[in-house]
């Protein structure tokens, strides 16, 4: 089974997942282009069991991040976790995004990703 972890920028929050993830995503809803300063947020959701994190952390809106540095992290249910993959400690992460979200917000000079699912707005 495949471990992956990764840290905020000052390492004070780390967080780890198991297995591969259940589905990988970009989103350029404005949210996301807010919460990341990016054009768009690229992440994976795994089983929450799958998940775990040492560390504290603040929230907002559900999306949990270091409040030394804030770095945004993760969300989190009962159900799933969703993290960012720009904090994982192997880049390339070798996750290849199935969809898109929020594709009417999408810069122009961005192309879709080949054979990801393209969605106007969210995920039905």
């Amino acid at each position: 089974m495949s471990k992956r972890s990764g840290q905020c920028l000052c390492g004070r929050v780390k967080v780890f997942v198991r297995g591969e993830p259940l589905r990988v995503g970009i989103c350029h809803c404005s949210d996301c282009r807010k919460e990341s300063g990016s054009a768009f947020t690229f992440y994976a959701v795994w089983p929450r069991p799958a998940f775990e994190w040492t560390g504290e952390t603040a929230a907002f809106r559900g999306q949990n991040f270091c409040p030394s540095c804030g770095s945004r992290l993760f969300s989190a249910d009962s159900e799933e976790a969703e993290i960012k993959l720009g904090v994982l400690s192997d880049p390339p992460v070798r996750l290849v995004p199935g969809y898109e979200l929020w594709i009417k917000r999408r810069e122009p000079w961005l192309k879709p990703i080949e054979g990801a699912e393209q969605y106007e707005e969210d995920r039905p």
